[in-house]
């Protein structure tokens, strides 16, 4: 059996603390020592001779690798739903229909025939050249998938090679992991041998193993410049993912503070915990629903689990994206039951597909947009598909009876948006003489902010998407790390803009399903800006509503938001 070689990064000479800011894309705790892995960008392809190439024999290697490869993806996507969480099993699940692509098999058999390649060089590069395309994309889903790309030419190299052991297999038990890049199916490694934590070069909050080691609790920083070179094989480390910080070759009294910090984050996430079923009432007697951010139901389970109150945003995207076919409606209707049913009887709040160019479904079709982050998504693709809009509402009526439904339209921009869903949504209502589930429209956009009275007519509550208002407000695509110092989703602009829908419709219902929601120190602001519930990711649901217990409620009704000493927008014009 044959294996990559092994080599470790010889050990630096040492001894004084280096710390070191990264990203965190997983939150945590953990200390250890380093371990360099280099190895996981799969094996060196030897080209043959030409007087020895042979297409038909490399043709039956390649077919052969892939029938492999598409087992083992099969048996992964098993594993990864009874072990780690069923929705990212579909991760493997989109592999195996992207390595069976009959486009991508016949140029694969083209550059065989037309460069004399073997069939693992002919994997490498095509497969360089669809990563490429991918990268070379605006969409940040996009770039996403060259990942995937990567990881399957790797694997089918690894097959084609006849390698079958995985380098991280070998090795040790809870150390700290340090790699330039990790693949979905590398991440699947990392829960089995107990990784106390991973340190990466290249990562981003969206990519696959992010969502990996999130869901495996498993702390993860990326963004380290020269990672391979500048870490000592071997060193102590700590590790704060909460804030991106790792100490190599940490001192006395840097280990002493470490574990200060680490014994008090358990306390009172502890203390949290033991309360978290309870209802999150403000110092003057408010009650603020913090519900949970979901898209699967052992989201759902956790969500009960952390104590939240209902769920605040279900996304539905997993059904429809990279599928050739969009799903019918019992199936999308079975899902959704599953998902949902740990909440029957509670609100629950389903976010109507949002794709669109950013994120593009095959059944549709590319649409080439210049720039897809402004372009045709979430209703906006709707309203030129309606019956993707149907279908979605007749699933959400069907369970209407289950559950306390309720249905939130992303990308409002104009009041036209929102009243095309009101007008179906009545009609298939009183098609089944049913009272229709509330209506809500997600303020993700400054034109949907500055007409908050124009489209109160047509919902029943808002919902800000802090990510993609901040996005849109300051022009500054949040996963381009070139403008990120424009990316501030806590700042006063958006803070005033909340507070202006507040002042424009004060009767109206708002929460915030976007990443400030769950962010503890901004909690008592948020809810000063007339936010009456928040909906987080699962495990953040006790946190914070031990955070809103220490808090004042929102202004009561025809009170101006209180916005602090000075106006807001001034202060963030200050200096420009």
């Amino acid at each position: 059996m044959k294996q990559q070689t092994q080599t470790q990064t010889p050990v630096f000479e040492q001894s004084e603390p280096l710390i070191i800011q990264g990203a965190p894309i997983s939150p945590g705790y953990a200390q250890g020592t380093l371990y360099l892995q280099p190895g996981l960008l799969g094996p060196v392809d030897i080209p043959l001779n030409s007087t020895q190439h042979n297409v038909e024999e490399e043709f039956y290697r390649l077919d052969e690798a892939t029938a492999k490869i598409s087992d083992d993806l099969l048996i992964l996507a098993a594993r990864v739903e009874k072990e780690i969480d069923a929705h990212l099993a579909a991760v493997f699940g989109a592999h195996r229909e992207m390595l069976n692509d009959q486009v991508l098999k016949e140029e694969l058999r083209k550059e065989i025939v037309d460069n004399l390649a073997t069939a693992g060089s002919a994997v490498k590069s095509v497969f360089l050249r669809w990563e490429t395309r991918f990268l070379l994309m605006e969409s940040a889903m996009a770039r996403e998938k060259s990942d995937d790309l990567r990881d399957i030419s790797i694997r089918l190299r690894n097959a084609l090679a006849g390698i079958t052991v995985h380098p991280l297999e070998a090795i040790p038990e809870d150390c700290i992991l340090v790699t330039q890049r990790l693949l979905p199916s590398d991440t699947v490694f990392l829960g089995r041998r107990s990784v106390a934590a991973v340190l990466l070069e290249y990562g981003t909050t969206g990519s696959h193993a992010a969502l990996f080691a999130r869901q495996m609790g498993v702390p993860c920083i990326s963004d380290i410049p020269e990672i391979m070179n500048r870490l000592p094989r071997g060193a102590a480390a700590l590790v704060d993912a909460h804030k991106g910080v790792l100490t190599v070759n940490p001192n006395r009294e840097m280990l002493e503070d470490f574990d200060t910090q680490v014994k008090s984050h358990k306390q009172i996430f502890h203390a949290a915990r033991v309360n978290a079923t309870k209802p999150a009432i403000t110092t003057d007697g408010v009650i603020i629903h913090v519900n949970a951010n979901i898209g699967c139901n052992e989201d759902s389970l956790k969500a009960v689990e952390y104590g939240a109150d209902g769920i605040g945003l279900y996304r539905l995207e997993q059904f429809y994206i990279g599928r050739t076919n969009p799903p019918g409606r019992e199936e999308l209707i079975a899902e959704m039951r599953h998902t949902l049913a740990p909440f029957k009887g509670k609100p629950v709040c389903v976010r109507l597909l949002d794709a669109g160019s950013d994120k593009p479904l095959p059944f549709i079709g590319f649409m080439a947009e210049t720039n897809p982050v402004l372009g045709r998504r979430g209703i906006r693709l709707m309203r030129k598909y309606p019956e993707l809009l149907k279908m979605q509402l007749q699933a959400i009526l069907a369970l209407h009876k289950e559950f306390e439904m309720q249905c939130l339209v992303p990308m409002i921009t104009l009041p036209e948006d929102i009243q095309f869903v009101r007008n179906m949504l009545t009609l298939q209502c009183n098609q089944l003489n049913i009272r229709p589930p509330e209506l809500g429209a997600m303020i993700e956009t400054p034109a949907a902010a500055l007409s908050a009275k124009t489209i109160a007519p047509f919902v029943d509550f808002m919902s800000f998407g802090t990510n993609d208002l901040t996005q849109y407000v300051f022009a500054a695509d949040r996963e381009n790390a070139a403008v990120e110092e424009y990316f501030n989703d806590a700042s006063d602009v958006i803070f005033r803009l909340m507070a202006l829908v507040h002042s424009d419709v004060p009767a109206m219902k708002l929460s915030i399903c976007g990443e400030l929601a769950g962010r503890s120190e901004h909690i008592a602001r948020m809810l000063r800006c007339g936010i009456c519930s928040l909906s987080v990711a699962p495990p953040l649901v006790a946190m914070v509503k031990e955070t809103i217990r220490v808090s004042e409620g929102p202004p009561k009704a025809g009170e101006v938001p209180a916005m602090g000493q000075r106006d807001p927008l001034d202060s963030s014009l200050r200096g420009r």
